[in-house]
């Protein structure tokens, strides 16, 4: 009985040097200390308190996740001990495994209170999120949520805690309603083009009411002004229909190239809840900062946490809204990895977001695009993801250029019916026939070519 004792005792202390994740071999039962979790820099920190498990637990201050890859036996209860630092309401917890949401909590609790779900899951390895989302900071008010420990229950084994019953969460974020009638711009260059044309060029008037005809998503950055009213505009002419916004402020925006810009960290939390707020409850699809994942290599490493710390804040605002759909971009698949691309996902907090988006800008054909999204979705969490196939009708030039490549075509028409399981839609985010910028004789990024467009139009399959 000595030995045995003593036994375990040793086997304690390993397993507190290897973190303290502690499995229970009776109950089959497994804890995991919240303060060995990773968190996005300036988001959080381990602190000291007494009536925690271990004298520990972790601190998060802003909308933040924090993740840890974990090995377990079968489970059929997920229990986290957590409490709030309450102001002007109750810090918002979401759990996830693998990227799918599988609990969220309104954490009212001011002391330790062990929440819970039941839910059966096999042993094997398991991402773990733990995710603070409603964050609020003004004089006086500062909004935590505390974090001591994750369990792993066999219920049938074991006497399950005291818990409070949550607020299930889905699986899987839905996409957008299949029967949403999407939004087309009364007022689109392509449309104003048309009109131009109409009787003095018939046909290419004809050619370019291919993309007049079309929904085609709405841009908005440090150009729009006031974008809550620049946003609730284009809601307000949407009339309950379906419309795609791009948020596209990020700092140090494409590293200073054609389409360089952006606000301040600081100015860009205020711009993205601002911009929220100009969708308030209407329907919306939001690709989030085109190109910051895949790009983000051209910045040091404090401004590359800086940017994922803010991608994932515009997550957790964006999917505060009851109707809004959000897409972090991925870049396309000639650019990253799939294991590199999730990588970077899972770091900005996708498993908050509706999924990722693909192929922003680019031409990389739509076949192609699927099959990199669903290598993607395997990582993270099985995540859903939308194509823009604005300009992919014939893929990408031979040297794969990027910026106004000639010879290319309008891609396949906007839908949210793709038959493809994991893609919500196929979407025209950038607006056909606006320039990549200055080079292959366009005009700067963003102004209209209608030579360009034309020939994208001409070009098309249809």
């Amino acid at each position: 009985m000595q030995t045995t004792a003593k036994l375990c005792v040793a086997l304690g202390v390993i397993a507190a040097a290897i973190g303290r994740l502690a499995v229970d071999a009776t109950a089959a039962n497994m804890d995991v200390e919240a303060e060995t979790f990773s968190l996005p820099s300036n988001s959080g920190q381990v602190y000291a308190d007494s009536a925690a498990s271990g004298g520990q637990a972790l601190l998060i201050w802003s909308n933040a996740t924090a993740s840890k890859q974990v090995s377990t036996p079968s489970f059929t209860q997920l229990q986290v001990r957590a409490r709030g630092d309450q102001c002007k309401g109750a810090p918002k917890m979401t759990v996830a495994l693998n990227g799918a949401a599988v609990m969220t909590n309104n954490v009212k609790a001011t002391s330790w209170t062990t929440y819970s779900v039941t839910l059966s899951r096999p042993a094997g390895p398991y991402n773990v999120g733990l995710s603070f989302s409603n964050d609020h900071v003004s004089g006086g008010c500062d909004r935590n949520l505390r974090v001591d420990k994750v369990t792993f229950v066999n219920s049938s084994t074991s006497t399950p805690s005291p818990t409070v019953t949550p607020t299930p969460a889905p699986t899987q974020a839905p996409p957008p309603p299949q029967s949403s009638t999407m939004y087309v711009d009364p007022n689109s260059n392509a449309k104003q083009q048309a009109d131009a044309w109409r009787s003095s060029r018939p046909d290419d008037a004809a050619q370019m009411d291919k993309i007049a005809g079309q929904p085609q998503a709405f841009w908005f950055g440090d150009w729009s002004g006031d974008v809550r009213a620049s946003v609730n505009n284009v809601m307000t002419a949407a009339n309950g229909k379906l419309v795609t916004l791009v948020a596209y402020n990020i700092p140090q925006r494409d590293c200073g190239g054609f389409s360089g810009g952006g606000t301040t960290a600081d100015g860009y939390r205020s711009w993205i809840r601002a911009f929220a707020d100009g969708i308030g409850s209407r329907q919306a699809i939001v690709v989030i900062e085109p190109d910051a994942l895949a790009n983000m290599t051209c910045l040091s490493e404090a401004d590359q946490s800086t940017r994922l710390s803010l991608l994932s804040d515009a997550v957790s605002v964006l999917k505060s809204k009851p109707a809004t759909s959000a897409y972090l971009d991925a870049g396309h698949s000639a650019w990253l990895t799939p294991s590199e691309a999730a990588r970077r996902l899972n770091m900005a907090n996708v498993s908050q977001a509706n999924g990722f988006s693909l192929n922003v800008s680019n031409f990389r054909t739509t076949s192609e695009s699927v099959n990199y999204g669903n290598q993607v979705s395997a990582q993270t969490g099985g995540k859903h993801f939308i194509v823009d196939t604005s300009r992919n009708g014939l893929g990408p030039t031979s040297d794969n250029q990027w910026c106004n490549p000639p010879g290319r075509a309008l891609g396949d028409r906007p839908t949210l019916t793709t038959g493809q399981p994991l893609a919500d839609a196929y979407l025209w985010v950038k607006r056909p026939g606006e320039s990549d910028g200055q080079c292959n004789g366009g005009p700067p990024a963003g102004q209209w070519w209608a030579d360009y467009a034309l020939g994208l139009a001409q070009r098309a399959a249809y």
